[in-house]
């Protein structure tokens, strides 16, 4: 299905830096050159309070979530041509926290910082870098993260009265990545049905 659309897959494992140079490689050798970048991947997390929280996923979340999105801004910034687009998927739950959640919205916001950093530093080579924040959107991530009940809720705190779809967010991507979108920089939009 990927490839009928016109697209290439490569699977490997963000968690680990070896895993992001692997990505980064064979987008070098399939492509011609990089001109949009959207982050996308995440981290998947059992609710659990602070306190129980273990190291090592804490470090797994933060690598998935915040570093392969660092290494793989980085490498846009020094192969990216003038006008490309960086596109940062975080989360409402950087604005609208529960308990529970602690380590997914610290490494989302860290994602939001570096967008704005990289806005500006890119700017003047005429590449736009912004952030998408999802509300609650229908997702294997989010649906195993989440109780029936859970969604209930969520479709009910939603102005829109519903659950967002992949294809809602896409389209905001897309109009970013675009020529419309060539004079919004360095901003966060929430794509969330006015969740948050």
């Amino acid at each position: 299905m990927v490839e009928a659309r016109g697209a290439q897959a490569v699977q490997a494992d963000l968690a680990t830096s070896d895993g992001v140079a692997h990505l980064l490689a064979e987008a070098e050798r399939r492509l011609s050159g990089l001109d949009i970048l959207v982050n996308n991947a995440a981290a998947g997390f059992t609710p659990t309070a602070l306190a129980d929280v273990t190291d090592d996923d804490f470090d797994t979340i933060m690598a998935v979530n915040t570093r392969a999105a660092f290494q793989t801004i980085r490498h846009a910034t020094r192969t990216m041509g003038d006008g490309g687009r960086i596109v940062n998927i975080s989360s409402i739950n950087t604005t609208l926290s529960s308990p529970g959640i602690g380590p997914y919205p610290a490494s989302k916001g860290a994602v939001e910082q570096l967008t704005s950093v990289a806005a500006l530093e890119l700017g003047p080579r005429g590449i736009t870098v912004n952030t998408v924040s999802p509300g609650a959107t229908d997702t294997d991530l989010l649906r195993g993260t989440n109780s029936a009940e859970g969604l209930a809720a969520m479709e009910a705190m939603t102005p829109l009265r519903r659950i967002g779809l992949p294809a809602d967010v896409a389209a905001v991507v897309a109009f970013l990545v675009g020529p419309d979108g060539g004079w919004v920089t360095g901003q966060n939009i929430r794509a969330s049905g006015g969740l948050g």
